[in-house]
């Protein structure tokens, strides 16, 4: 039972965060709602920091979730620039800011995020050496990548994954001189597998960048805290003024972790361990976002999801969680990606040996087409590229789970929604 008198805190100033505050309102929630962040900005959407705000297509504060007075006209208690030091779980407490100031809940949702894994090689210390996360970083890399092209200079990146690719066509449009190194034989590889990857590597290309597959950045080499070259690990050293790490991202977990909470194994993606209804092992904490890892009843298995649209529907699935709503979270994966004239969308889960074939639907050439990853004739996810409106037909035939003609699926002429069992 939910009343006026109890406290609900929210750590985590992202999308998650922003989302799942705004739902306890919608909601009727009459108590006190308080979002705690580690960040000084308002809580804010990450995908523009890689597209349309790092190219300079969007303004600073169209990246915000809400603007800044929708917080107070709310009723909702924001303590930016605050670090959560520890959650006492006993005391149903977490303690805050310089001075150990401890907030009681009743119920609590960690929505606490991944943060950039770092490359572990000499020369990292350099002041041309690039992280993608936080605003912050959007900023300075925006700055970085406008005086490269100014001036004909290289950007190395380490990884060929979404951010990478993103980046690398942010630079090339500013004009930089940009290599990838990638330890996979394309990029994407562990996302799309070796079909599509090859797209992606086609496509970026075509507009100039230089890829180095199979090898890895083992120093970063520099000469008065200014970077001069990149070293891989097949003895090759490459030009570069500004090297960006995009290697992934490991879930903010240390905070949970040292409360207690069940922690997923590294190898499925780490992550706090929550049901169904996004509830912890401690049944009045919950977590929601890239940090969550969480049991999906359709694709069989558990996933830690660290895009967009998780963040916009997770945040307001744990909101309704912690109201008592008794609602499975149960969405189908789904994200987006732009470069240069390519868009893309993707819904489902089809990671490397989890499918046996991979159906065309349209011209990959060209660069129009839907992919679909089959295991014995289900759909487990679709990409379409440059082809729009389809999300929702894609959605259903992963949902059907019933197998489908691999023929019909490749026929631009057969509607999709014929195909949904």
């Amino acid at each position: 039972m939910v009343d006026a008198d109890q406290t609900f805190v929210i750590v985590g100033g992202g999308l998650t965060g922003a989302k799942a505050a705004e739902t306890l309102r919608e909601e009727g929630f009459t108590g006190r709602v308080i979002l705690v962040c580690d960040e000084r900005d308002h809580p804010y959407e990450r995908p523009p920091l890689s597209k349309g705000f790092l190219l300079g297509k969007a303004e600073r504060d169209s990246v915000f979730v809400h603007e800044p007075g929708w917080y107070a006209a709310h009723d909702v208690e924001l303590h930016l620039g605050q670090t959560v030091a520890a959650i006492d779980r006993a005391a149903k407490t977490v303690h805050y800011g310089d001075d150990g100031t401890r907030l009681r809940y009743d119920k609590l949702l960690l929505a606490t995020g991944a943060e950039p894994r770092r490359l572990d090689v000499p020369g990292t210390d350099l002041a041309g050496v690039h992280h993608l996360r936080r605003l912050a970083h959007a900023e300075r890399l925006k700055g970085v990548l406008a005086s490269l092209g100014r001036d004909n200079g290289h950007l190395v990146i380490a990884g060929a994954g979404w951010i990478g690719l993103e980046i690398a066509a942010a630079a090339r449009e500013y004009g930089a001189e940009v290599t990838v190194v990638e330890p996979s034989p394309t990029p994407l590889h562990g996302v799309l597998g070796p079909e599509l990857g090859a797209v992606f590597a086609e496509l970026h290309a075509a507009h100039g960048v230089r890829f180095q597959f199979g090898v890895s950045l083992t120093e970063i080499i520099g000469q008065d805290g200014m970077v001069l070259a990149a070293r891989t690990d097949d003895g090759e050293e490459h030009p570069a003024h500004d090297v960006l790490a995009a290697i992934g991202a490991a879930p903010r977990t240390s905070l949970a972790q040292a409360a207690g909470l069940e922690i997923a194994p590294a190898e499925h993606g780490g992550g706090i361990v929550v049901d169904e209804r996004l509830r912890t092992s401690d049944p009045d904490v919950f977590a929601a976002g890239d940090v969550a890892s969480f049991p999906h009843a359709l694709l069989g298995t558990r996933l830690r999801v660290e895009h967009w649209a998780n963040a916009l529907n997770g945040g307001p699935a744990a909101a309704r969680a912690m109201l008592g709503r008794e609602e499975p979270y149960d969405r189908v994966p789904y994200f987006f990606s732009d470069q240069y004239d390519l868009g893309m969308e993707y819904s489902g889960w089809a990671p490397p040996g989890a499918y046996d074939q991979v159906v065309i639907r349209g011209d990959a050439a060209k660069r129009e087409f839907i992919a679909f990853w089959l295991s014995e004739g289900r759909v487990l996810a679709g990409m379409n590229v440059n082809v729009w409106d389809v999300t929702d037909q894609i959605q259903r035939l992963i949902r059907s789970a019933v197998p489908v003609d691999a023929d019909a699926l490749a026929d631009p002429h057969v509607p999709l929604e014929n195909l949904v069992g």
